[in-house]
Formats: structure tokens, C-alpha cells, sequence
């Protein structure tokens, strides 16, 4: 071990010492000489603070990785206990920041060119911090000779050796924390880090950022509802990214926004249309939309209109995991609660062999109380938090993209609530619902799926005759009856299945039209 890791290790036991987080990692502990250990290791000190409150300071004391790590392992409820998880959210990414002439430095060895030559102008204060970038405001010159106002952000000098080191000592911590605890291994603190290892290497890369917030700005330009900066492509490297500069109020600075003549009802309304249009139509969402990171424009022409910045976290969702959470609305708004059990285990969620009965009981517990109230009281992004955690006792692995969904449809709720306490976001989200499902498991998705598989089928009628003789001439001019009866069927279901398919294709309609009604009767019993 290095001298340095030495120290930093060294550091890191100090802290868990001081905050009693040994007692926190041994208390659960099934080993009679951990347990003995862990109430020796009481001894002696104050550990009467609560036990989130004692982890989230040591975080804060071992600096601005450690921050970042407790920020995003506050997401991860389906894995930490709801006291924890609270007092992680907590956590402020506050860093304080570095020289003006070292961010100099660095973008003129990022573009091999005095920065005279690379900016019409550039402010050496910075007007933002963090533990990964600080931003300072700039002008450029187009190649069209317009002069246009930028932010430009420029990571920290010598961050990525800093992460590497600290990611190097919090893996070896979780592997000593899964041979100690048992109840660390069920957090399966390995995969935990090695998902953070993941999510702070790609803010490292601002090109990648960059390419995110241009996917955004093409995918909502023509809602109509946000603005996205540009970004600057011939001022942009992997650890400098420079975009349009953005002007506007702090969504969470309600006074001003009214004052301003915004509709804060309608503001409300139109994040939850953004962020649901993100989700449901295009499966790309902003996924760190916390009110640092999004303002609203004042100006006369664009009054009203969202402001999103930092796209460093993006989530993704595929067609399966469209597919799984259709299915899982369909069956919660029915109370199916036993096809929300069997969907867990047919995406392999959970062990093949858990008693979907059990697990049924458990999903109907989280969500038979929400029937009783008005639809404007239920947080779906609660709903979603409650079922991960009930899922716990299945070992229930949860994806991350679905953690990174509930996780800001948390954000969104609160911020859209915050901003009119009557929100009914059901309502808000109702026609996307509706229209998802339809298209994931309605007439729709089924001419799909067909539309997708017909060059398949096309290609592979024509060449049946040749493949059946190639099957009778490969067993030297002898093949038994049962070979012969069995291709002769094979061929006849082939026959039927292509003559019926227009009756069959009908009668499949009618059925999905009659799926169609019982959800809209679903959706629409509140």
C-alpha cells in the first residue's frame, strides 16, 4: 500500500471510530464474538447521536467523493433502512473552489491554444462549484461570426486520481464488510460501490454529458416545454464542456416566479408532462432533476418555461423494462396484486422459486392503503419506494435504471407539490399511463411486433421446399415413417398457421380492445 492510501486508510478508520460506524456495520452482526466486539466498541465513546446523522458526518468529514458516494447510495431505499436513507439525502455536494488560472491551465492544455484564441472573453471567478467541476462564464465567436455568451465547465485538476484512490480503498471496505456482516451482505456493498465506480467515471467524461443534454434538447424541443442549452461541440473536450448560457430564476424561488407572472400551477403541471413525455415516449430521461439543477425563464418570449442543466445522470429505459412496468400499472390499477407477484418472477427479479402467494401478500400490503385515498394524495414514486422495499425480504434485485426512475419521480413529485400542494399528479399523468399501455400491450405494440418480424417470415417462406429436401436427403435416402409424419405436421401447422392469420390477427384485436376497456374502466373507477 502506498503511503498515501496508508494515510487514507488510516483516516477513514479514524472516522469510523470517532462516529461509532463500526458499531453501525457490527451491530447486526451473527457471530457471538462480532457481537461481543461491537458492544466493547461502544465503550468509552458518545454514540447517543442517531445512527444516519453519525454516518452522514463522517461522510461529510472524509470530503467531497465520500459526499457523492452517501448522495447516491440515499437513492438506493431498496436497500437501506428509511433512517439512514433520510438523513443521506441530507448530504451537500458544497466544495470550495480552485484558482481561476489552474481552470486556465487546464482548458488551454485541453485545446493546445492560448485562451485568447479559444475565447472572445472569459471570467477566471467561477460561478459554481463542486466536488467533480466549477463553472465559469465565458463568450465565444461561431464559426458564422456570432458572438455568443457561454457556461463552460472544467473538471478539477487531479479529480480522476483522487476518485481512483478512494474508489480503490471503498472497494476493499465492502469486501471486508461482506466477510464481517451479514447484514452487509444482503446490502451487497461490492455492487453497490462498483455501480458508484460507474456513475462517477461518466460524469468524468463531460463529452459524454454533453452528448446527453444533445439527446434531451432534440427529444423535447417540440414539446414545447423546456429549454436545453447547446452545446458548443468545437469548445467541448473530455474534461472541458462548453454550452449556451442559460438565464433564469430557481424553480424553488416561487416569490420571484410569481412576481415574474408565472402560473405556478401550470409550472407544476408541465414537470410532470416533461418528465413522463421523457419516460413513456422516449425512454431517456434527465435523471438528477433536483431544483439546483433546473430554473424558469422570465424572459417575455419564454415565460414560464423550464430551464434544465447538469445532464451528467441520465437514465434509460429498454422496451422490456416499458414492458415489465405496463404490465405492473395494468395490474395495480385492476389490484391484480398476485400478476404483479408473478412479474417479478418471470423477469427473474426474484429466485424461481419464492411463493408468489407470499410475495403477493406483501405487494398488496404496500398498495391496497392507497386505494383508500383521494388519487391527488398518492406519490407514485412512494408507491414504487414501498415495493422495493417490501421487496427486500424476497431478495428482490432491483435494476438500477428503475432506482434512477423512482428516485427522480420522487424529485418530481415533491418539487411539483412544493409548487401547487394540490397537484393531482395521476391526473397529470393519466393520458401517458393510458397511452403507454396502449402501446406496450395493445393493438399497436402488436402490429409491431408483426411489422418487426415479417422481413423474418418473408425470407424464410420461400426457402421451406429447399429445407425439407435437404431434411429427407440427409439420412442416405432412408427416412423412418415418424420422420416423415412429423415434417408432414410441422408443414400442415405451417399451412394453417398462414391461412388463419387474418382470422386469428381479428379475433387477437378484439381481445386486446377488450383488455383496452377493462384498464380504462381501471384507470378511471377514482
Amino acid at each position: 500500500m502506498t503511503g498515501w492510501r496508508a494515510w487514507r486508510a488510516a483516516t477513514i478508520a479514524w472516522m469510523a471510530l470517532r462516529y461509532g460506524l463500526d458499531e453501525i456495520a457490527l451491530s447486526h452482526a451473527r457471530q457471538p464474538w462480532l457481537k461481543l466486539l461491537a458492544r466493547i466498541a461502544r465503550c468509552g465513546r458518545d454514540l447517543s447521536a442517531p445512527r444516519g446523522q453519525r454516518l452522514r458526518e463522517a461522510l461529510e468529514h472524509l470530503g467531497p467523493i465520500f459526499v457523492k458516494f452517501g448522495q447516491v447510495l440515499s437513492t438506493r431505499r431498496d436497500l437501506l433502512p428509511t433512517d439512514i436513507a433520510d438523513e443521506l439525502t441530507r448530504l451537500q455536494d458544497r466544495v470550495p473552489p480552485f484558482a481561476g488560472s489552474e481552470a486556465i491551465a487546464i482548458i488551454e492544455r485541453a485545446f493546445e491554444r492560448p485562451l485568447h484564441d479559444i475565447f472572445v472573453s472569459f471570467e477566471a471567478q467561477p460561478v459554481a462549484s463542486a466536488s467533480i467541476a466549477q463553472v465559469h462564464f465565458a463568450a465565444i465567436r461561431t464559426a458564422k461570426g456570432q458572438e455568443r455568451e457561454v457556461a463552460v465547465k472544467v473538471l478539477r485538476p487531479g479529480v480522476q486520481q483522487t476518485i481512483d484512490q478512494d474508489l480503490a480503498l471503498m472497494h476493499t471496505l465492502a469486501s471486508w464488510l461482506e466477510r464481517l456482516s451479514a447484514e452487509a451482505r444482503r446490502l451487497r456493498p461490492r455492487d453497490v460501490v462498483d455501480e458508484f465506480d460507474k456513475y462517477l467515471h461518466d460524469e468524468l467524461d463531460l463529452m459524454r454529458e454533453a452528448a446527453n443534454a444533445a439527446q434531451l434538447r432534440r427529444n423535447m424541443e417540440p414539446l414545447g416545454l423546456v429549454l436545453m442549452p447547446e452545446m458548443f461541440w468545437d469548445w467541448t473536450r473530455p474534461n472541458v464542456l462548453t454550452m449556451e448560457r442559460m438565464r433564469g430564476v430557481p424553480v424553488n424561488d416561487v416569490a420571484r416566479l410569481r412576481a415574474a407572472g408565472v402560473d405556478i400551477g401550470q409550472l407544476a403541471r408541465d414537470g410532470v408532462t416533461i418528465f413522463f413525455t421523457q419516460v413513456f415516449r422516449d425512454g431517456f430521461f434527465h435523471a438528477d432533476m433536483h431544483p439546483g439543477n433546473i430554473m424558469v425563464s422570465v424572459e417575455k418570449e419564454t415565460l414560464g418555461k423550464y430551464i434544465s442543466l447538469d445532464f451528467g445522470i441520465v437514465g434509460t429505459l429498454t422496451e422490456n423494462d416499458k414492458d415489465y412496468l405496463a404490465q405492473n400499472f395494468a395490474a395495480f390499477f385492476r389490484r391484480d396484486y398476485k400478476r404483479v407477484a408473478e412479474l417479478h418472477v418471470e423477469s427473474g427479479w426474484v429466485p424461481s422459486d419464492t411463493r408468489v402467494d407470499e410475495l403477493e401478500a406483501g405487494v398488496r400490503s404496500v398498495c391496497e392503503p392507497y386505494f383508500n385515498r383521494p388519487l391527488k394524495d398518492i406519490s407514485l414514486g412512494l408507491v414504487l419506494l414501498r415495493l422495493f422495499q417490501v421487496s427486500r425480504r424476497f431478495n428482490v434485485i432491483i435494476q438500477p435504471q428503475l432506482v434512477l426512475l423512482q428516485k427522480t419521480l420522487l424529485n418530481i413529485e415533491g418539487l411539483g407539490r412544493q409548487l401547487d400542494p394540490e397537484l393531482d399528479l395521476w391526473r397529470t399523468a393519466k393520458p401517458f399511463l393510458e397511452r403507454w399501455m396502449s402501446e406496450q400491450i395493445g393493438p399497436r405494440q402488436f402490429l409491431r411486433q408483426l411489422q418487426a418480424q415479417a422481413p423474418y417470415y418473408v425470407r424464410m417462406l420461400p426457402a421451406l421446399p429447399r429445407l425439407a429436401h435437404e431434411y429427407l436427403q440427409r439420412t442416405d435416402d432412408y427416412v423412418s415413417r415418424a420422420d416423415l409424419l412429423e415434417l408432414i405436421r410441422a408443414q400442415r401447422r405451417t399451412n394453417r398457421l398462414l391461412t388463419a392469420i387474418v382470422a386469428a390477427g381479428a379475433g387477437f384485436l378484439l381481445g386486446l380492445v377488450a383488455m383496452q376497456l377493462l384498464i380504462w374502466i381501471g384507470l378511471n373507477v377514482r
